[in-house]
């Protein structure tokens, strides 16, 4: 079946420019967030299996096209973002599909039990408790951020699996387009943030999936700082695939998503 065409959007989001992308007009609504490095365009592959669903993949603050040099780049500020992006676009009954960065922004948001949310699904999600990024690799992020050979070298390390030509180059022009504020602000704080106690336990029917051959969030770090937040969470691998699920296995993903909203 032929992907509808994406539909390109601005909004002013906590008196920053945001950008997102919107696909199909049906049922049911999916606000999609990427992870670190990347933008909404990562969730492409994907939507184009989710023709029936409503689908919203916003490019998050200082990543894509949205909000470069904003004054703050915190997961708090994130959290408010999305909640008012929620609010713009009227949406009354949702999901929430947060990928590794963007995960760690889904729970922080689910916690709040905030109103419409129905479902929640977790891809390689960064955890409520610090991420350990080994310190040779957050010092090298640090400093070659802005480089194309160290962001085609960031993404050799986070996928097993070939991909297409088109999303090998999105995925290097996403890292290089990120603002260095954002890109140095998660690095520094925002994966460190220990929002644990916060999150407590999210109650909420929650999909979570892993790639078996992701080493950056391995499963079992997820078994043991995510799982244990979801009090109706289940943990599904997909098979010789990493930690760019959306771009590796979009069909695998999407097919794994649509069965949980069925």
């Amino acid at each position: 079946m032929a992907s509808l065409p994406l539909k390109h959007l601005t909004l002013t989001i906590n008196r920053n420019r945001y950008h997102l992308y919107e696909q199909g007009a049906g049922k049911p609504t999916l606000v999609l967030l990427h992870y670190f490095a990347g933008s909404g365009l990562s969730w492409q592959p994907m939507m184009a299996g989710l023709a029936a669903a409503h689908c919203f993949a916003p490019d998050l603050r200082g990543f894509g096209q949205s909000a470069a040099h904003a004054t703050s780049y915190q997961l708090a500020d994130y959290v408010s973002d999305l909640e008012e992006l929620v609010a713009s676009l009227k949406l009354a009954r949702f999901t929430l599909v947060g990928h590794s960065m963007g995960g760690k922004i889904a729970l922080a948001y689910a916690a709040q039990q905030p109103p419409g949310l129905e479902r929640l699904v977790l891809v390689a999600p960064s955890p409520p408790s610090p991420e350990p990024i080994p310190d040779g690799e957050r010092a090298r992020l640090l400093t070659t951020h802005g480089q194309r050979e160290a962001a085609e070298q960031t993404l050799a390390k986070i996928i097993a699996q070939s991909l297409p030509t088109t999303s090998q180059a999105q995925a290097v022009a996403d890292n290089l387009r990120s603002d260095p504020a954002a890109w140095r602000t998660w690095l520094q704080q925002g994966s460190r943030e220990d929002i644990a106690a916060s999150v407590g336990t999210i109650s909420i029917p929650t999909l979570v999936v892993s790639g078996d051959e992701d080493e950056t969030i391995p499963r079992l770090l997820i078994e043991r700082e995510v799982m244990p937040h979801l009090s109706n969470g289940r943990l599904v691998r997909v098979a010789g695939s990493s930690h760019l699920l959306p771009l590796e296995a979009p069909i695998a993903l999407g097919n794994l998503i649509s069965t949980f909203l069925a």
